[in-house]
């Protein structure tokens, strides 16, 4: 059933990217227009300590950011490993309107940034520095202690705002943006700003979003194999289902390793699912704004 406009993102901190990207969509604006302001704003909330202004360092206490925005496979753009500037899903898009790549990372991403006339920041607030501290005296100080980068460790860090929005004219986009698992390897970079893995978009098809453990996700190019389920036929519940299945299949998650979807079709069926229960999906149109368990948990009795 079409419900246009429609706007999908995850984790309970999806409400807040919802409620940004709606302002938009409810009037007529465009999908891309209501992905980038869902993303930013969250990217902007220090609570969220998985993402943005407030997310928690890497092991050697520097905030790095990853994002994605996607419309089509002709146009998408990505940052990675981002210091100093904020907002990443803005940077992203300058990247897919203004060069000719799809990605950049680091020292040439921040460069680029500045170049585009982004404010260089400080994003590591009081509370993100003093998790740090805490993480960093209970391992010694070892940047490279076997569990940098283990999201269990981090009380309620849910890793990626991913959003994907479909306009009055049918348009689908998405976005995706974090700073990745707390206190991880310095130089990590996950599945959110790689195309087919934490996001993908096909506006023939459909699009998905991945948050999570992003190495499971990596690991099976999650999002791309979702938009190629429902390519073939079957609806983004089936389509999620066999991402989820491949990867406890295939990358033989830990107890403690979520992965989770959300996936959106043109004609404006959509779903959610996970590996196993914490995951929620934030859904707003004219209709319902709610936050609410997906349909789809793998592993229910866990």
């Amino acid at each position: 059933m079409n419900q246009t406009p429609l706007i999908l993102s995850t984790w309970r901190f999806g409400q807040i990217a919802n409620r940004a990207g709606w302002a938009i969509l409810s009037q007529g604006g465009n999908a891309l227009d209501a992905a980038e302001a869902g993303c930013r704003a969250v990217e902007e909330d220090p609570s969220v300590t998985s993402v943005g202004f407030g997310g928690y360092p890497d092991a050697a206490g520097e905030v790095t950011l990853d994002a994605l925005i996607m419309a089509a496979p002709h146009r998408c753009g990505a940052v990675a490993c981002v210091r100093n500037y904020l907002p990443a899903i803005s940077i992203a898009r300058r990247v897919m309107e203004k060069t000719p790549h799809v990605l950049l990372v680091g020292p040439g991403a921040e460069a680029f940034a500045a170049a585009e006339g982004f404010p260089q920041r400080s994003l590591l607030t009081r509370e993100a520095r003093e998790a740090w501290q805490r993480w960093k005296q209970e391992h010694g100080g070892n940047i490279f202690d076997k569990h940098s980068g283990d999201n269990s460790l981090a009380q309620d860090a849910h890793d990626t705002i991913g959003v994907l929005a479909l306009d009055v004219e049918g348009r689908i986009a998405g976005g995706c943006s974090t700073s990745g698992l707390p206190f991880k390897l310095p130089g990590r970079v996950g599945d959110s700003p790689l195309v087919g893995h934490g996001l993908y978009v096909d506006p023939e098809v459909g699009g998905a979003v991945g948050t999570g453990h992003g190495e499971l996700i990596m690991r099976v190019c999650g999002t791309f194999l979702i938009v190629e389920e429902m390519r073939k036929g079957s609806s983004p519940t089936a389509a999620i289902k066999t991402a989820l299945e491949r990867i406890n299949r295939q990358c033989r998650p830990n107890p403690r390793q979520q992965a989770a979807f959300i996936a959106l079709r043109r004609d404006g069926e959509w779903s959610a699912g996970c590996l196993r229960k914490g995951f929620q999906v934030a859904v707003r149109s004219a209709k319902v704004d709610t936050l609410m368990e997906p349909p789809l948990v793998l592993m229910d009795g866990e």
